[in-house]
């Protein structure tokens, strides 16, 4: 199921136009001005877009959380009903406290999962090496691209790049160099960086699954069951425990009818022994 996710959640990336290739990068950008060095990109800018794309597969995570608990619960719940099966006094107690403990979890680690995504849109860090090697490469056809947008005597509509396909170029052209150089390096940071954030985003909710799994079942699982069986409110399950259940009282009935056939049985057959001896002394 985490594979599934991760494939489903990496396959999807934030679709933009043809025609808006640059233009969020532009947008966010001008609206970041601010006096500073050359060439250097506001970290307000490079969050603004880091936080669209987060908020853009936010919900992902959490639906995947819920629907892992929801496994969770399902096995659980047929794990509580094979081990109980023979006190049946205790079962549904047993069950009650399983789907409490499960909801309790469920709660919590939705929570967690959105704390996890949250902080991403506040983060621009990595020391995943990838990161720089992925924006060089991606870089590297910069200068080629601005010269075919303002440059190019044919006046090319798209140009071919590398991770993106055929992207529109037309809409570009009253645009200042300087800006349209931010703009696409800020596109090849995001790209780069968002794979990263992807794969941490998996990889964080895989450890706190593996986490949560481990003291739902060395801790808070055995709690929860003497919680419940204490609990008068609960239907006091220690006590129904020490109640025979009617199959038991059943039996128990058989066995004492049993029992005092064999001493009837016992009675007759000792005196017709002592009969036989009577008439064997004659």
């Amino acid at each position: 199921m985490l594979s599934q996710f991760s494939d489903n959640l990496q396959a999807q990336p934030h679709k933009v136009k043809p025609t808006e290739f640059l233009m969020d990068e532009i947008k966010i950008l001008d609206e970041c001005k601010c006096v500073g060095l050359p060439n250097f990109i506001p970290r307000s800018a490079f969050l603004a877009i880091l936080s669209q794309h987060v908020d853009g597969i936010r919900t992902k995570p959490v639906d995947f959380i819920k629907k892992i608990w929801d496994y969770i619960e399902t096995v659980l719940s047929s794990v509580i009903t094979k081990h109980s099966e023979n006190f049946p006094q205790i079962q549904s107690s047993n069950k009650r406290a399983g789907r409490n403990l499960i909801s309790k979890m469920k709660e919590q680690s939705v929570n967690r999962v959105a704390e996890i995504v949250e902080m991403e849109k506040l983060t621009d860090y990595t020391c995943n090496p990838d990161y720089m090697k992925s924006w060089t490469e991606k870089t590297a056809s910069q200068e080629k691209f601005i010269n075919s947008v303002l440059n190019d005597e044919k006046k090319s509509k798209k140009f071919s790049l590398t991770g993106f396909g055929d992207v529109e170029i037309s809409h570009l052209r009253k645009y200042h160099a300087h800006l349209l150089q931010q703009a696409f390096d800020m596109k090849m940071r995001i790209t780069s960086y968002w794979t990263i954030v992807l794969r941490r985003i998996v990889d964080n909710l895989a450890l706190f699954l593996q986490f949560s799994v481990k003291n739902l079942v060395n801790a808070h699982f055995q709690k929860e069951i003497v919680a419940e069986m204490v609990d008068p409110k609960a239907g006091d399950g220690i006590q129904r425990m020490l109640e025979e259940s009617p199959s038991v009282a059943s039996k128990r009935e058989k066995l004492k009818n049993s029992i005092k056939l064999l001493k009837e049985s016992k009675d007759v057959v000792a005196r017709i022994v002592d009969q036989n001896s009577g008439y064997g002394d004659r």
